[in-house]
């Protein structure tokens, strides 16, 4: 299956830019959206009246301000029955080795598909794109 659609959800403008050229090093053509925490990404959700509109894949951070990384998958699991289309993954990324925040990542089973430490590398998205 393909991803055309990627939604990044993380507060770090440094993170965004390195992200965008890691994908684009690796030839992954996919339409980029980013947001600066999730009550951001879950209003853009919410406002889309076209299905196409919504991504295919979250990249999600844990630690950010107004409504962090967990907050958003409780808000998420709320709403995402008023969604015709769902991401088919999300991944937390995460400069938190903390294993509480690992372990936590997996109590969202069926919602978030795996755990990855920040700096993002080539390796892992081939894990996540392929």
């Amino acid at each position: 299956m393909k991803i055309r659609s990627l939604y990044v959800i993380d507060d770090d403008k440094i993170y965004h830019f390195l992200l965008k050229n890691l994908l684009k090093q690796n030839k992954i053509d996919v339409k980029s959206s980013f947001f600066q925490n999730g009550q951001d990404a879950i209003d853009f959700m919410s406002s889309r009246t076209d299905v196409d509109d919504l991504p295919d894949l979250i990249l999600l951070d844990v630690n950010m301000p107004i409504m962090n990384g967990w907050q958003f998958l409780e808000e998420y699991i709320k709403v995402k029955d008023n969604f015709d289309k769902l991401p088919k993954a999300i991944y937390m990324i995460s400069s938190s080795n903390n294993e509480v925040d690992i372990n936590k990542a997996r109590e969202f089973t069926g919602v978030v598909k795996d755990y990855f430490l920040k700096p993002i590398c080539k390796e892992d998205l081939d894990k996540i794109f392929v």
